[in-house]
C-alpha cells in the first residue's frame, strides 16, 4: 500500500522537475554503410524508412526518406533526376556536397544536419536526407507531401462575423496563417522540440516588440524543463505552463482555434505555443475576463458588446450558485420563496420519494451523463440520446413522481447557462495525470 502511494507521488510530481532535457547528440559517421546500418538499427528495419542508394560519379551516396511523408513526385523529379543526369568532376565527397547544394538541387529548404539525432529528427518530419561516403554532414530537403486536413472553420471558437479558418493540425500551416494576418517582421517564430519518445515540435509565437522579456525567458525554461516521454496534445503542457503548480480552480493558460484571435493576443505581448498535431493554440499568460470575451464583441457596437459580456457573466454565475442556492433555500429557509412558488415546490416535494437535494444531484448526474454520451457518441446517435434524455427523463420522470418540476427547471436553466459560459467553464481543473 505505502509503494502504491509513493509511485502515484512520483507520477504527480514527475521525473526530476527541476533539471533540464537535453537529447543525446552522436557526430554522423563518416562511412556511408555506418550511417545506413545505425538508421536501420535504430528504426529497427521499420517497413516505411526508404533508403535508395546512388552513384555520384566514384562516390556513393544514399537518399533516405520515410515513405508516405514526402511528395514523392518532387523526390523524383526535383532530387533524384538532377543527382542522377549530373556529372560530377571532383570526386572529393566535400566537393561533391559542395556542389550539390550549390548547383544541382533547386529546392527552397536545404538544412545541413552533423548528428544522427538530427537526422532521425529530420526524416521522420518529411524531409529528404542525402547522405555522402566519406563526408560527416547530410543535407536535408524539405518535400513534405503527407495528407493533412484543410483549412475550415473551428468547431467550438464560431464568431458571427469574422474569419471562418481554423487552425488546423499541421504546425507550419498554422504558422501561415498567423503570418498572413501578422505581416510583421517584429512576428518571431521559435521552434523546440518535446517529449523524449514522440519528439513533438511546437513552435513559440510572438511579436518582439511588444513581448515581456521576463515571460518569454520564463516560458521557454518551463518547456526546457518538462520531463514527459510523450507530447500528443496540447493538455500535456498546460499544467506544467501554469503558476502555483496548476492547483488553481481556473487554468491561467488560454485556447483558441481561431488564428485572428490568436494575432490580437500577440499584439498585447502575449505569447503562443502551437503543437504539432494540434489544432488549436495555447496562450499565455491569461487571465480570468478574457474567457467572457469574443471577436464578435469587437465586430458588433460598444453597448451590445458590453450587454453580451455582462450576459456572460450574468450566466457563469448562474450556472455555478444556482442549483445551489435553490437547494439551501427550499431546504432550510423556504419562506423566501414567494407563497405562490412555495406552494408548488412544497407540493412537489411531498409527491418524490426523494429530498430535494438528492434530487438535485441526480438531476445533475444524469445532465452529465447524457452530455458525454452524445460527445462521445457518432452524431446521428447523439441526436437520439438527446431525443430519449428530453422526453424520458424530463417528461415522464415527472410524470411517473420520480423528480419534481420546480428542481429539474432548475438544473435545465443552469445548463443553459453553462453553455452561454462555455468557454469559462472548459477550462476548470487540468487533468492531474498530465503533471
Amino acid at each position: 500500500m505505502f509503494r502504491f502511494i509513493r509511485e502515484l507521488q512520483k507520477i504527480y510530481k514527475g521525473a526530476e522537475p527541476n533539471k533540464e532535457y537535453e537529447a543525446p547528440s552522436a557526430p554522423l559517421a563518416l562511412s556511408l554503410d555506418v550511417t545506413l546500418t545505425q538508421l536501420r538499427r535504430d528504426f529497427q528495419d521499420s517497413a516505411d524508412l526508404t533508403i535508395r542508394k546512388i552513384r555520384l560519379s566514384s562516390c556513393q551516396a544514399a537518399v533516405v526518406t520515410i515513405d508516405n511523408m514526402i511528395d514523392k513526385q518532387i523526390l523524383a523529379e526535383g532530387i533524384l533526376q538532377p543527382l542522377l543526369s549530373y556529372v560530377f568532376v571532383d570526386t572529393e565527397p566535400t566537393a561533391c556536397y559542395q556542389m550539390i547544394s550549390e548547383r544541382v538541387l533547386y529546392t527552397a529548404e536545404l538544412t545541413e544536419l552533423t548528428t544522427i539525432e538530427a537526422l532521425e529528427e529530420a526524416i521522420m518530419s518529411g524531409l529528404a536526407a542525402i547522405v555522402i561516403d566519406g563526408c560527416d554532414k547530410v543535407m536535408a530537403i524539405g518535400i513534405q507531401g503527407y495528407a493533412s486536413r484543410g483549412v475550415s472553420e473551428p468547431e467550438s471558437d464560431i464568431v458571427q462575423r469574422g474569419s471562418k479558418e481554423g487552425f488546423v493540425e499541421s504546425v507550419r500551416v498554422n504558422m501561415t496563417l498567423m503570418r498572413r494576418r501578422l505581416k510583421n517582421p517584429r512576428l518571431k517564430f521559435e521552434t523546440l522540440t518535446l517529449g523524449r519518445t514522440s519528439r513533438t515540435q511546437i513552435a513559440l509565437c510572438y511579436l518582439t516588440d511588444t513581448v515581456s522579456k521576463e515571460i518569454l525567458s520564463e516560458l521557454k525554461r518551463r518547456l526546457r524543463r518538462i520531463p514527459l516521454d510523450t507530447v500528443l496534445t496540447a493538455g500535456y503542457l498546460v499544467p506544467f505552463l501554469e503558476d502555483g503548480g496548476g492547483h488553481s480552480l481556473f487554468s491561467g493558460v488560454g485556447v483558441s482555434e481561431r488564428p485572428d484571435t490568436v494575432c490580437g493576443k500577440l499584439a498585447e505581448g502575449r505569447i503562443a505555443v502551437l503543437v504539432d498535431g494540434v489544432p488549436s493554440a495555447l496562450i499565455v499568460p491569461y487571465i480570468f475576463a478574457e474567457y467572457f470575451q469574443s471577436l464578435d464583441d469587437y465586430s458588433n457596437r460598444a453597448y451590445f458588446a458590453t450587454f453580451t459580456r455582462f450576459l456572460k457573466y450574468g450566466a457563469f454565475f448562474i450556472s455555478i450558485l444556482l442549483p445551489g442556492v435553490f437547494v439551501s433555500l427550499g431546504t432550510y429557509n423556504p419562506e423566501m420563496f414567494p407563497t405562490l412558488m412555495l406552494n408548488k415546490i412544497a407540493a412537489s416535494i411531498a409527491a418524490t420519494p426523494l429530498s430535494l437535494t438528492t434530487e438535485t444531484i441526480l438531476i445533475l448526474f444524469i445532465y452529465e451523463l447524457m452530455r458525454e454520451a452524445g460527445l462521445r457518441m457518432p452524431q446521428p446517435l447523439g441526436y437520439a440520446v438527446s431525443i430519449v434524455g428530453g422526453l424520458v427523463i424530463g417528461d415522464t420522470a415527472v410524470s411517473a413522481g420520480l423528480i419534481g418540476a420546480p428542481t429539474l427547471m432548475v438544473v435545465a436553466i443552469s445548463a443553459m447557462c453553462i453553455f452561454a459560459a462555455r468557454a469559462v467553464l472548459a477550462f476548470l481543473i487540468p487533468h492531474p495525470l498530465h503533471r
